[in-house]
């Protein structure tokens, strides 16, 4: 049946009601590096869909004891979040996009895996001067040689359809669905590898054939106070928030005046926000940004934060704020 989020992520228990795995929960709570944050969330946030037979999916530590033996991991991250040089280096090597940050994420943790070898990572595959598409990962472990597709995903959930259609959730900046995206990754992306000319590619990297999987993380954001389904095959503990018009934050702030909240930039969309007393934008620097937004603004996360018992503030949920005429009606 359909639900308004509010009823699952407002409260105190925003962490665990987001989180399907407790370990995450524990971790986020000793975890203060932002970089650090990610990566455990990277790691240990559920996937927005359930296994299927079109789109399998595939944990990229499955075969691995830092899942079965989870101290290992939480020791490893407890190590970067002392000293995390390594972590920083790697990633300022790589782009500054959310999908290839949150990719660069998987690389790192992937090659310091204890029982993971990455034979590849995002391995182009050509024919003829032509690009086919790129492997995301191809690495070995006691399963096997495997092929994974990783993404990070926020989608926005539709107020004129019931939204089980994955076709109706739209990207933030309404020029991706949900819909388009699982049908590119069972039509293309996942085939890719058992193409000729991948295993061409693959001929001189492993003798196995690659077994093909996807992880695909991210948010799904239902609207305001309208109720919206979750597209078909979602996974029931997929990460949450909600959206809404710029006309309809006056309105909506005004529901709870003492409410602290503020603007995420794109590459802090990963993990729950975490933030000292400094960083946090006053009433009047938040007014003040709002107004100075152009009509035609690209869409802006913020999160309502709350004070932590150590001094600092914690993310109690997100929202995404969109321009008065999104979704842009599209072009004939």
């Amino acid at each position: 049946m359909g639900e308004r989020p509010a009823q699952r992520q407002t409260g105190l228990g925003y962490a665990r009601q987001m989180h399907s795995q407790p370990h995450l929960d524990e971790l986020l709570d000793q975890l203060r590096q932002p970089q650090v944050r990610d990566l455990a969330w990277a790691l240990l946030a559920p996937p927005l869909l359930q296994d299927s037979a079109a789109l399998p999916l595939r944990h990229p530590l499955t075969a691995s004891r830092w899942l079965r033996e989870p101290q290992r991991l939480s020791d490893w991250l407890q190590g970067l979040e002392r000293d995390s040089h390594a972590l920083q280096q790697f990633l300022a090597s790589g782009s500054s996009r959310l999908g290839r940050y949150y990719e660069r994420l998987w690389q790192f943790a992937l090659q310091a895996a204890p029982d993971v070898q990455v034979l590849a990572a995002n391995l182009p595959i050509r024919t003829q001067g032509r690009t086919l598409g790129e492997l995301d990962l191809l690495l070995r472990d006691a399963d096997g040689v495997h092929h994974l597709e990783l993404a990070i995903k926020l989608y926005l959930g539709p107020r004129r359809h019931p939204g089980t259609d994955a076709g109706h959730w739209l990207g933030p900046a309404s020029d991706d669905r949900l819909g388009l995206k699982l049908q590119h990754m069972a039509a293309h992306q996942l085939p890719l590898s058992a193409t000729p000319q991948a295993r061409s590619a693959l001929a001189g990297i492993c003798e196995q054939p690659a077994q093909p999987g996807m992880w695909l993380s991210g948010y799904l954001f239902y609207p305001q106070a309208t109720p919206c389904h979750a597209p078909t095959g979602a996974n029931p503990q997929h990460l949450r928030g909600r959206w809404l018009h710029r006309r309809e934050w006056a309105d909506f702030t005004a529901q709870d005046q003492e409410a602290h909240w503020q603007v995420l930039p794109r590459q802090a969309w990963l993990a729950p926000a975490r933030l000292a007393t400094d960083q946090l934008c006053s009433s009047e620097q938040q007014r003040s940004w709002l107004e100075s937004l152009a009509p035609t603004a690209a869409a802006q996360l913020l999160v309502r934060l709350q004070a932590g018992a150590e001094g600092d503030w914690h993310e109690a949920e997100r929202v995404f704020l969109v321009r008065d005429d999104w979704p842009k009606p599209a072009s004939p």
